[in-house]
């Protein structure tokens, strides 16, 4: 018998730096960077652009520790950056900058993809959040990414954070993934009936030189290249560090849900990528607003509805994980909105005394400003 998998799990965000008082993106001076690198070793990086940055957590043994690691890392950041009269912001879109202004940060890959996208790649204003769950052996990977795949709509749907793009309302709550699936080999991963399978096919590639590895690879969800994990990265990251904490702490209950399924002789339902993409994009258009499909009664279902009946699924998980405070807060996110919706509430209301739709716009910054440190 296979043995209970570790269940680990770490988590990567990436920031965008703003000038506090004009609300516009500034590029990060490189002492910034270089004194963030030195406190943080090894968990904090440059990102495509100048005006971004990345951390990434230690492999945490559960929510707890994920916690004290994240707040250190975003309280070290924004602590830096204000040093240098900047501040972090964790939103997927800035609300108006330009990415015609923008350029990305001169270092060997990033150089590499922007020859290899062109155009494309400098679009890529656009920020993300990562959580990787241990999973160690190979095939137990495969067998339940294919079946997390299912859930990643509703994952979309609470974290959607990119509203507005270049000072427009998009009318969507998540634009990031307009951006990003220009790339190729992005959107839902494919179904493979092995390791052996996802190892031959993306061989094929890595072979012809097309990706010199499958870190180039985008899924929204995928079998990490560099540890034994599944990564999921369908995500907007998170402006508040506790809604970053319930997603991984669902992802990491999730998956642990399927794998008890599995032990049972059991497994959830596989639909096509042609259904699972219609969720996808309900969560991209609608956030939590408009319901998601059950494929299975085969009705629209309020995102309310489909958190209670997941707090149900994954209750023993929960309980097992530690994290039952956290998956809770799904139903808050359902119930009260998302960042989509409290980024357009913002300008509702500064619109509504009197501010023009430039400084409707700063609001919002000013409002994302603040909640990174909210939860610190």
């Amino acid at each position: 018998m296979i043995p209970e998998p570790s269940f680990t799990m770490g988590i990567e965000e990436e920031y965008l730096l703003v000038d506090p008082d004009t609300c516009e993106l500034a590029n990060a001076p490189q002492a910034m960077m270089d004194a963030c690198a030195e406190r943080l070793q090894g968990k904090f990086s440059p990102e495509f652009k100048m005006c971004q940055a990345e951390i990434g957590t230690g492999v945490s043994a559960n929510i707890t520790e994920a916690r004290e690691d994240l707040r250190n890392l975003r309280a070290t950041v924004a602590e830096v950056a204000g040093q240098f009269g900047l501040a972090p912001i964790a939103v997927s879109c800035h609300p108006f900058a330009k990415w015609t202004e923008q350029h990305h940060t001169d270092k060997e890959r990033y150089n590499e993809l922007q020859e290899a996208m062109g155009g494309v790649a400098s679009r890529l204003l656009i920020s993300g959040m990562h959580v990787h769950v241990g999973i160690d052996d190979k095939d137990m990977r495969i067998d339940l990414l294919n079946q997390l795949a299912y859930f990643l709509p509703h994952m979309l749907a609470l974290s959607a954070s990119s509203p507005y793009w270049q000072g427009q309302d998009t009318g969507l709550n998540c634009y990031r993934l307009t951006v990003f699936d220009n790339l190729p080999r992005t959107g839902l991963p494919p179904i493979f009936n092995s390791w052996a399978e996802y190892e031959r096919t993306a061989g094929i590639i890595e072979h012809l030189g097309i990706i010199d590895n499958t870190t180039k690879i985008w899924w929204d969800l995928r079998p990490s290249h560099r540890f034994p994990t599944i990564e999921s990265r369908i995500c907007d990251v998170s402006p508040r560090m506790e809604d970053t904490l319930t997603l991984a702490a669902m992802t990491q209950c999730l998956t642990r849900m399927l794998w008890r399924l599995s032990r049972n002789n059991q497994r959830w339902r596989i639909y096509d990528q042609f259904l699972v993409s219609e969720n996808r994009w309900r969560a991209q258009r609608f956030g939590v607003s408009a319901g998601l499909i059950d494929y299975g009664r085969r009705e629209i279902v309020p995102v309310t509805e489909l958190m209670e009946e997941l707090q149900g699924l994954i209750g023993e998980d929960a309980e097992a994980l530690g994290c039952v405070d956290e998956v809770a807060r799904t139903l808050d996110i359902a119930a009260n909105g998302n960042s989509a919706d409290r980024q357009r509430a913002v300008y509702a209301a500064s619109r509504e005394a009197g501010a023009s739709h430039e400084d409707a716009l700063r609001a919002i910054v000013k409002s994302l400003i603040e909640e990174f440190t909210a939860d610190l």
